[in-house]
């Protein structure tokens, strides 16, 4: 026994070959790249003029952005895209210039927005609902 399925059984999708994402879907996730870092610069100058309910709206539109790429993507791709652009461009502009500028203070609105930015992202580009396969329902009952 190889391992190999017979002709006319299905085969795991692990098994399948790698094949590269549709035109469209890549497209669908720079675009979301895009709008992350657009909610990032947008964030990072809202919540220390209105704080703390400029920290609670930045993050909210965090949220918001990368659960809609999850939901419009139907899947993790989605979310991680938007988060990825949010985080780069907020590490970047913690960063600061060699004249002495710098666009994030030291204090408590700043380190809250920073770290409590990733958290969003990390939950949810983790938590957004994943792909399923097709086909009959697993669970008995349904």
């Amino acid at each position: 026994m190889s391992g190999r399925a017979n002709g006319n059984a299905p085969v795991s999708a692990l098994a399948q070959p790698l094949r590269l994402p549709p035109v469209g879907r890549i497209a669908a996730c720079v675009g979301l790249f895009l709008l992350g870092a657009v909610v990032g610069v947008a964030g990072t100058l809202v919540q220390p003029g209105w704080f703390p309910g400029g920290l609670l709206l930045a993050l909210a539109a965090e949220a918001g952005l990368c659960l809609g790429g999850a939901l419009a993507l139907r899947s993790r791709a989605g979310a991680a895209s938007a988060a990825g652009g949010w985080v780069l461009v907020v590490l970047l502009l913690t960063a600061s210039r060699p004249e002495g500028d710098f666009v994030f203070a030291a204090g408590a609105g700043s380190y809250l927005f920073l770290l409590g930015g990733i958290a969003v992202a990390v939950m949810c580009a983790t938590l957004a609902p994943g792909r399923q396969p097709g086909g009959v329902p697993v669970r008995l009952g349904k």
